[in-house]
């Protein structure tokens, strides 16, 4: 299979999918509870003033008049003016995108190697002390819910001994992002160790590999590309599960990423934040799928 073919074809697919999550997107945060006018009125509200702000923020207009003004504004780049601060909702997005993003990459970045130094470690010594305790060790600590996790992280290593910082107020430091990163990590390195485990289990037990051996060949370079490509479709997605992950994370560390701006945006019940957030959660997964649908292809086109 062309694999250039195959990214296009893919990738016309997921801008119909990011279509629909617009659509989605729109009609559920239409349906949310409570009005957007209200919440900007103050504690006590005059029912003019309510009128008045509903107008002004276009509220009052048909919701298919609001959706073709929302979606065109998308195409061209324009994700709306926040209801609560005024400030573009693109402008929003990118303040939040950093820490987000640092926390996000360095997971990933760590997760590879880990994952599969772990994984292969165990499944070249299958059976043995070393195969035994990382399984049970990563089936415990998978286990463990993320909140949970950063909760007592932040209890022992940030108040009780004082380590670490336990939270992010201070900014993201190197020392302030070992808590978040470390309850980021936790459990997709345990699940992505054990797929690598497995397969790498299986590949190794393969005819091709034990061919490969009797000839003395280096069979580990054509063992380990085919061990990977089940991995790498965990691994996407395990990028979207982060997108959920971080906003625990964040709002237990207090980083001022994209989950504590989604988690204020719902309760401001700010709909352009809300739906410029979606929207970007649902681009980065069909994109990382994407990307990791054409990675196996590469590694083992077979898969």
């Amino acid at each position: 299979m062309n694999p250039a073919r195959y990214a296009a074809r893919r990738l016309a697919v997921g801008i119909l999918q990011i279509a629909g999550v617009a659509c989605l997107v729109f009609l559920m945060a239409e349906s949310l509870p409570g009005d957007a006018a209200v919440v900007l009125a103050g504690d006590q509200p005059d029912p003019t003033r309510i009128a008045q702000i509903r107008a002004g923020l276009g509220l009052d207009r048909p919701l298919a008049d609001r959706f073709a003004a929302w979606a065109s504004g998308i195409v061209l780049g324009d994700f709306g003016t926040s209801l609560v601060s005024g400030r573009p909702v693109t402008e929003i997005m990118l303040d939040a995108l950093a820490p987000t993003a640092v926390l996000a990459g360095l997971t990933v970045l760590l997760l590879v190697p880990l994952s599969i130094l772990l994984g292969v470690a165990a499944a070249l010594r299958e059976g043995s002390r070393l195969d035994r305790a990382l399984t049970a060790a990563s089936t415990a600590l998978y286990a463990v819910p993320e909140f949970a996790l950063a909760i007592m992280l932040v209890a022992v290593f940030g108040v009780a001994l004082a380590w670490l910082p336990p939270t992010g107020l201070g900014g993201l430091t190197a020392a302030a992002l070992v808590l978040p990163v470390s309850v980021l990590l936790v459990r997709p390195v345990c699940s992505t160790g054990r797929l690598v485990r497995s397969a790498m289990i299986d590949v190794l037990a393969s005819p091709y590999v034990r061919h490969a051996r009797r000839l003395g060949l280096s069979w580990f370079a054509h063992a380990l590309p085919n061990a990977l490509a089940p991995a790498v479709q965990h691994l996407a997605r395990t990028v979207d599960w982060l997108l959920g992950g971080v906003i625990v994370v964040e709002a237990v560390f207090v980083v001022p990423g994209l989950g504590s701006t989604l988690a204020d945006a719902v309760g401001q019940r700010d709909l352009p934040v809300l739906q410029g957030l979606a929207l970007l959660f649902a681009a980065t997964t069909v994109l990382v799928n994407l990307l990791a649908d054409v990675a196996v292809l590469r590694l083992a086109p077979r898969a």
